[in-house]
């Protein structure tokens, strides 16, 4: 049984930047596809699938790498944990590698960069940072 179905998410991403796999799938989750969809949206994963497999959904990441195989994700790292979350108020939220990484947050307004947060003035649950 998963206890940490956002740190897998994390952890099979990182595995694949390493062994410069092109794609990897993970099991599908509302939460992971929100998730998904912002590294997407700011520029360190290509695209994302959600594929109706059998027995369960599957998202299928495809990684992104700069022209000579470098990696983008860098770093990526779970903050808020099930046995330590982290909570901040909205302007208790830091800028991650002085504005070059985003923080993901769980807010009130749906899953929200750290950008996003300070805009829409709404703290909330900070799940990870990338950079």
């Amino acid at each position: 049984m998963m206890t940490d179905p956002i740190a897998d998410l994390l952890t099979r991403i990182r595995n694949a930047t390493r062994i410069l796999e092109k794609k990897v799938d993970v099991p599908y989750s509302k939460m992971k596809e929100r998730i998904v969809a912002i590294l997407k949206k700011e520029g360190y994963v290509v695209d994302y699938h959600v594929l109706e497999t059998v027995p369960a959904k599957t998202i299928r990441i495809h990684v992104k790498y700069s022209d000579n195989d470098d990696v983008v994700i860098r770093y990526i790292q779970r903050v808020s944990r099930p046995g330590c979350r982290v909570y901040k108020r909205v302007n208790e939220i830091p800028k991650v590698q002085n504005g070059m990484g985003i923080g993901i947050y769980s807010t009130p307004k749906g899953v929200l960069t750290d950008h996003d947060c300070r805009k829409e003035r709404v703290g909330g649950e900070y799940l990870l940072s990338v950079w």
